[in-house]
């Protein structure tokens, strides 16, 4: 399976997540404690998919100490809480459009930290995903809340956060061993700011209401944690490191394409025309920031050979960045051999 086909993937099941949290909601479930049994769970669920892929190397546990509290605290637990902040005083589709406009910080991300300035494509392809993204939302007019926007705002600096450090290789953490650690991080903080009482904390165990008929509480509990959150979390993290944070921030906004289609079909939300119309907006301007990436020049191939550390099977020729043994890698791709040891390319 292709990175980009993971990552739409991924999409799709964090697209679940929202028709899951609104029949929650609607018997008496909290925001705060939705999130916070969402990925208490995923980390749980994860647990020994994790430890298998450390098969007992926790050193690199410890030396990507840094990657995983500014995951877990950055990506997971803050992204999460200033969206729901948000969620709390203002639309839902604005408080969304705020959220993925944190897309844009991650290419300025690209262009300060490795000079990877946005060609005509790249910029054609974001207006044309963020203006699609309007009319999928549908804000509409009224005013809006200064600090509902301020935890918008919060949120895309998360979200941008979370590919950024979701594509990094350093230290030869496993993507799911990165999920993991990252959820068990954010999942303490939430429980902490639960315990201080910054997040209403509110549960239900009546029925709730899916496709038109009445099911168990711990189904959408378990959709939210396991689809929505354990899988969600660790192919969209594989999915970064396979096409580098620029191409999957663009295509994670398809999550709210599928988040619109599975409330229509589990909710009876049906969208509109313009819902429509955007969605294909959205999705043109995806293929226009993927053709840029792939139509990247390539400098020639120098063919310079590197000593390796030891544990590493067989030696690699390094061209350019990005360019090992003559095959084009994404940005800050990590080759790793069993025992974790690797050369990374920047």
């Amino acid at each position: 399976m292709t990175g980009l086909a993971i990552a739409v993937l991924a999409s799709a099941m964090f697209g679940t997540s929202g028709a899951f949290a609104d029949a929650l909601m609607a018997t008496g479930w909290t925001p705060g404690a939705l999130v916070t049994v969402r990925v208490a769970i995923a980390a749980l669920v994860l647990t020994p998919f994790a430890l298998w892929s450390l098969r007992g190397r926790f050193r690199l546990l410890r030396a990507a100490w840094g990657q995983v509290l500014s995951f877990g605290a950055v990506a997971v637990a803050g992204c999460q809480l200033f969206y729901f902040n948000a969620v709390q005083r203002l639309d839902i589709g604005v408080a969304l459009l705020l959220e993925y406009s944190g897309i844009l910080l991650v290419v300025l991300w690209a262009w300060l930290r490795h000079a990877q300035r946005p060609r005509r494509l790249t910029i054609a392809g974001g207006a044309a995903a963020l203006g699609g993204l309007v009319l999928v939302l549908d804000p509409g007019g009224g005013g809006l809340d200064p600090l509902g926007v301020m935890w918008g705002i919060l949120a895309g600096t998360g979200l941008a956060g979370y590919f950024v450090m979701a594509a990094r290789g350093e230290g030869a953490l496993p993507p799911i061993a990165l999920a993991w650690s990252g959820m068990a991080v954010g999942a303490a903080g939430l429980a902490a700011f639960d315990v201080l009482g910054l997040l209403p904390w509110g549960t239900s165990t009546a029925d709730v209401t899916l496709l038109d008929r009445p099911v168990p509480w711990w189904l959408p509990i378990a959709g939210l944690s396991v689809v929505a959150g354990a899988l969600a979390y660790a192919t969209s993290i594989i999915a970064s490191r396979l096409l580098g944070a620029k191409v999957a921030s663009f295509t994670g906004l398809l999550e709210v394409l599928f988040a619109i289609l599975f409330a229509w079909l589990a909710l009876g939300q049906r969208p509109g025309p313009w819902q429509l119309a955007g969605g294909l907006v959205v999705l043109a301007g995806i293929a226009l920031v993927k053709a840029d990436e792939s139509t990247t020049p390539v400098p020639a191939h120098d063919d310079r050979e590197v000593d390796v550390p030891e544990g590493v099977r067989h030696p690699v020729t390094l061209g350019p960045p990005g360019i090992v043994d003559g095959r084009e890698l994404p940005h800050e791709a990590l080759l790793d051999s069993e025992d974790g040891v690797g050369v990374q390319i920047r």
